[in-house]
């Protein structure tokens, strides 16, 4: 059965997409630790990160690395924060959060965004690109 992303990038359930390539993909996350919190998932299904291939994991590299500095721009912040947590759905997904102190890192008891306020991430995290 088709994990939640796939579904996601196959179109069948909507997503406010940043990056789209042969590769991988960018959305934003339905519940964002910060605005401007969005996920970088390669296309394959892969469930564990320490399984991607050198190629494919330098690949996520890279794009998180535009990602960031865009985000930066349009979210204004000390850092973004990177993490790989992987027990919520089982499909590699990078985490990238504007962050400004380590309180602004948790994963629980997120409220969900409006998909309004996702779509205006994304439109700006876009223009930033």
């Amino acid at each position: 059965m088709a994990t939640i992303f796939t579904r996601i990038i196959q179109g069948d359930i909507p997503g406010h997409f940043v990056w789209d390539d042969a590769q991988c993909v960018a959305i934003m996350t339905l519940n964002p630790m910060k605005p401007g919190h969005l996920l970088v998932i390669p296309r394959q299904e892969i469930d564990h990160w320490d399984d991607l291939s050198p190629e494919l994991s330098a690949h996520l590299m890279r794009v998180s690395q535009t990602l960031a500095k865009a985000q930066k721009r349009a979210f204004p912040c000390e850092r973004v924060g990177m993490l790989i947590v992987g027990l919520e759905v089982p499909h590699v997904h990078l985490h990238l959060v504007p962050i400004d102190a380590m309180e602004d890192i948790r994963l629980e008891g997120l409220a969900q965004a409006e998909p309004q306020e996702l779509a205006d991430a994304a439109t700006r995290i876009q223009a930033a690109l």
